[in-house]
């Protein structure tokens, strides 16, 4: 088992006694890479080393692990650019850190304070732990155009506000015949975002039971990061936002809840008059354009996310990260 913080670290340039070796290609290989949904993107080059977790006499050395070094990097969230000294890959391709380390299973607990998450690779039975609710992950062997089979996929089942089930059909949310529609669980893309029915309707739902709290931004021209169109306008003053209905992700076996403050996303710079702006962190795919459910990472805080390969499955559990990093005593 290895426990890493979910934290970024800065390491004096000194520190490292070589350069990583490049891969010997024929020819110069510059990659660009278009990493999430929210046009997150990175350049820079292959290379290759031998990676040392725990310290390098008594750490775990793994050889030849290929990797990319960014030159630049490019998110929709100008404000996050400058936070970001690397990126991980963890999905199922080939090239992934978890398919080059071998790792079968491991999981992440995201912190909405700024305190350390964690990544931990391999087993994680903590009895502090809530037990996880498991999905299954969905798997689709032909190549379809518009599903990605490196994602990891499940199946959505329903959305629930304030545990109203909305009325919509179940085949909404179940790919089509191209690979449309899968849903991605995707820590690379900050927000949640789905197709067009379904997004309609929790709008529709959340707007109706916010009318009586919260006033609705009016600008028909304003769409946060081109997907979220439903805005409100908060006095800048105003502390706490009011009591907000719970959105619930239900999905084959398990449910993801998101609650107070992880609903609506103050909006940097944006202020209209005495109020600032504040968006709901649900999106439409389609204006983006995408084919897909994504569920970002904004809505996995403080839920202990495990995925367990050998199973082909997803766990949930609602923890408080910042006390399991403690637990594991990674603090700020």
């Amino acid at each position: 088992m290895l426990i890493l913080a979910l934290k970024t670290q800065e390491i004096p340039s000194e520190s490292f006694p070589r350069a990583p070796n490049k891969l010997p290609f024929t020819h110069n290989v510059t990659l660009t890479v278009s990493l999430s949904v929210d046009a997150t993107s990175s350049e820079g080059n292959l290379a290759m080393d031998t990676f040392t977790f725990g310290g390098s006499r008594s750490g775990s050395n793994f050889s030849d692990v290929i990797f990319g070094y960014m030159d630049s990097g490019y998110s929709s969230n100008s404000d996050e650019d400058g936070k970001t000294t690397g990126l991980m890959g963890m999905n199922r391709g080939a090239l992934s850190f978890v398919t080059q380390m071998g790792f079968k299973k491991f999981s992440y607990c995201i912190s909405s304070l700024d305190f350390s998450g964690i990544l931990l690779l391999g087993e994680s039975n903590f009895t502090w732990v809530l037990p996880l609710n498991y999905t299954p992950l969905v798997e689709i062997s032909l190549p379809l155009p518009y599903f990605d089979r490196v994602a990891y996929t499940v199946q959505l089942e329903g959305i629930k506000v304030s545990d109203k089930l909305l009325p919509i059909p179940k085949s909404v949310f179940v790919p089509d015949h191209t690979g449309a529609g899968q849903t991605m669980v995707d820590s690379g893309t900050q927000f949640t975002f789905l197709l067009g029915p379904a997004y309609t309707a929790l709008r529709n739902e959340f707007l109706n039971q916010t009318m009586a709290t919260l006033k609705v931004l009016e600008d028909q021209n304003f769409v946060f990061q081109g997907a979220m169109d439903l805005c409100y306008r908060v006095p800048i003053n105003q502390t706490r936002l009011p009591a907000l209905p719970s959105v619930s992700l239900v999905f084959r076996g398990a449910e993801i809840t998101v609650s107070g403050e992880r609903l609506l996303y103050r909006v940097p710079g944006e202020i209209r008059g005495k109020d600032s702006v504040h968006c709901f962190t649900f999106g439409n795919s389609e204006l983006l354009p995408i084919e897909a459910y994504i569920v970002g990472h904004h809505h996995q805080q403080n839920v202990w996310v495990e995925y367990d390969l050998e199973k082909s499955r997803i766990g949930f559990a609602q923890v408080r990260c910042d006390t399991a990093s403690q637990r594991f005593g990674l603090y700020r």
